[in-house]
């Protein structure tokens, strides 16, 4: 088993690349001419950290459409995260990294809604890809943190670097609204099979077996973080993946109450339901009939 490299703080951390370490709690990094501590192939952070990568590798393609923006992208780690890295010899990093520990954060706006950035929880396949305009508004943010960091701390210095971080942030949440929109032909494809995963699901036996489908074995049938997938289809709907499930459920349950051979016990097996009394109640709760009364209207 390869081991996991363990980097509990914002100063391990700077110090890995042998960067100063300006604040114990929070770092603004430019990789240039850095080179590693030593070689990694998994980290693990203690920390939040949100790393530009600025690598021009051509333009990005999805599907048949092809996009012209640099391939500079931001990705975002969560503490706890374990993420697969190639730190070796011939490793050059490029780019910029901001990282800031929950410490920082606690007490502040920020800190209180810190999980609505559930970028934090996506894979690195499903990275921010930024145009030029973009990144250098990301790089101003990080520029702003760092002029914090260099002036020297003071009652200020916790409010307004928070408040730059999360200013960072809702850039953030519009540059991932406008890929999501430069995507819409790969997100269509994604609500596809979104809808042929769940149709086959219930074609099958799976719903006796293992019961209602959840996000997560959607998301991972479909190659996909749980908070991208749903990120993603609460913006191609409006509707959360398990407001979605929950819809087509009461389709499926609505043409089998038709059917004066099955009984509601029958019907909230097929479905998944573990207990026909938790059938009915969810039945009821979301057309305002119980199922027998339905099956009379």
């Amino acid at each position: 088993m390869e081991t996991i490299l363990r980097i509990d703080t914002v100063s391990e951390h700077d110090a890995f690349y042998h960067h100063e370490n300006l604040h114990p709690l929070v770092s603004v990094i430019d990789f240039t001419g850095r080179t590693p501590e030593v070689y990694a192939s998994r980290m693990n952070f203690g920390f939040y950290a949100v790393y530009l990568k600025d690598v021009k590798c051509g333009d990005m393609k999805y599907g048949r459409h092809t996009y012209d923006y640099q391939d500079r992208t931001l990705v975002f780690v969560a503490p706890g995260q374990v993420i697969n890295v190639d730190i070796n010899e011939d490793y050059k990093p490029q780019g910029y990294a901001l990282l800031f520990h929950p410490d920082l954060i606690r007490g502040t706006a920020l800190g209180k809604h810190i999980d609505d950035y559930t970028f934090f929880s996506y894979e690195s396949k499903e990275a921010l890809h930024l145009s030029e305009k973009e990144r250098n508004i990301v790089l101003d943010c990080f520029e702003k943190v760092r002029y914090e960091l260099e002036r020297g701390t003071d009652k200020h210095s916790k409010l307004l670097i928070s408040s730059n971080i999360e200013l960072f942030l809702n850039y953030c949440i519009r540059f991932y609204d406008r890929q999501y929109i430069t995507r819409q032909d790969a997100n269509k494809a994604v609500l596809d099979k979104f809808e042929t995963l769940l149709k086959t699901y219930f074609q099958s036996d799976k719903p006796q077996l293992i019961g209602l489908p959840s996000v997560s074995y959607i998301a991972d049938q479909l190659h996909l973080s749980a908070n991208y997938f749903g990120d993603l289809i609460k913006k191609e709907t409006g509707k959360t993946p398990t407001e979605y499930i929950h819809l087509k459920v009461i389709e499926l349950a609505k043409q089998k109450i038709l059917d004066p051979s099955k009984s509601v016990s029958e019907i909230a097996f097929e479905l998944g339901f573990k207990y026909p009394q938790h059938f009915t109640r969810f039945f009821k709760k979301t057309t305002g009939f119980a199922p027998n009364d339905y099956r009379f209207f």
